[in-house]
């Protein structure tokens, strides 16, 4: 996923959405195939990461919710508390048929406005995450360089990029430094702590290393996993199986997504996003490879912007991928 929390919400404008709309058809090589379709051979659910609907479940989350299961989803992620006790949000999944199974938390930055973040006390996060029966967290934005501040007239995607290679490799050593250490804190309360990527990490440093290989090699395999967003990497230049082969054992989960062939390889946050199975990214080798790299848990997620409502794109991307034989 991009940026979340209020942090991603800073930085990526909000966005509405409309109801429910038709799946995309069964594609040509699904209806021809008899072969099963991949989730369904796998038996594993099709997720969503819930910040691809924008402000849709801050002002009706038990609508919000009995929708998607509606679609399909029943395996979902959470990218903050959207300021409800962990208690409450527990009832409307449970009232909605879901699961939530994993949440990304933030580092403290002045945008984040709620309590609990990746420095609280382990055991105040813990208890909020046992309250929602989720036993894994990502950090799903690095921390930002000390004293990095929006300067005006620059978008804040380049401002990051250009702070983060001002930062250079020492950054992303400090990064995975405090992965170790958060880490450690939490596994005595049953938490595992894991990294999302951006394509950030995968600008080039002094050295001919980036940030990526960095937070790969210097974070202890036994302690921190990785959420590998799919889309991200992708408009990084990266091939998306190849990435996925390189963390075997490592990768816990996944983000879904999908970019357009206009997006230009880059390292400040910027695609051209659409519903999955709509793009450039090639399923029949990425889903095998997640698989085979360990890969448990498949979340949907879109950036903005649409060119549909928001529940819609994720019932096509949701539909395309019930079918797809791989």
């Amino acid at each position: 996923m991009a940026l979340t929390n209020p942090d991603r919400r800073t930085f990526m404008a909000a966005f509405g959405f409309a109801g429910l709309a038709a799946m995309n058809p069964v594609p040509t090589f699904a209806r021809s195939s008899a072969r099963r379709a991949f989730f369904k051979r796998i038996g594993k659910p099709i997720g969503l990461q819930l910040y691809t609907l924008g402000e849709m479940p801050t002002k009706d989350m038990d609508g919000t919710l009995a929708k998607l299961a509606a679609v399909g989803f029943t395996d979902i992620e959470l990218p903050h508390f959207y300021n409800r006790k962990p208690s409450d949000l527990r009832a409307a999944a449970d009232r909605a048929g879901v699961r939530f199974s994993a949440m990304h938390m933030n580092m403290p930055t002045p945008f984040l406005r709620e309590g609990l973040n990746l420095m609280s006390p382990a055991q105040q996060i813990a208890d909020g995450l046992n309250a929602l029966g989720i036993y894994q967290v990502y950090l799903p934005l690095c921390p930002l360089p000390e004293g990095f501040a929006l300067p005006a007239g620059k978008s804040p995607q380049v401002a990051i990029g250009e702070a983060l290679e001002a930062a250079g490799a020492d950054h992303w050593k400090r990064t995975a430094e405090l992965l170790n250490a958060r880490a450690a804190a939490l596994r005595p309360f049953g938490i595992k702590l894991g990294y999302h990527n951006h394509n950030m990490e995968y600008a080039p440093l002094a050295g001919n290393v980036t940030g990526w290989d960095i937070l790969v090699a210097q974070t202890d395999p036994a302690l921190v996993n990785f959420e590998l967003d799919l889309g991200w990497a992708a408009a990084a230049g990266r091939n998306p199986a190849t990435e996925l082969a390189k963390l075997k054992g490592r990768v816990n989960a996944v983000h879904v997504k999908d970019i357009k062939a206009t997006t230009k390889t880059n390292y400040v946050m910027a695609q051209d996003p659409t519903e999955v199975g709509a793009g450039k990214l090639d399923w029949a080798r990425i889903l095998p490879a997640a698989l085979a790299a360990g890969v448990q848990h498949f979340y949907v997620e879109q950036e903005p912007p649409f060119t549909m409502d928001r529940l819609e794109a994720v019932t096509h991307s949701y539909g395309f991928l019930s079918r797809f034989v791989a």
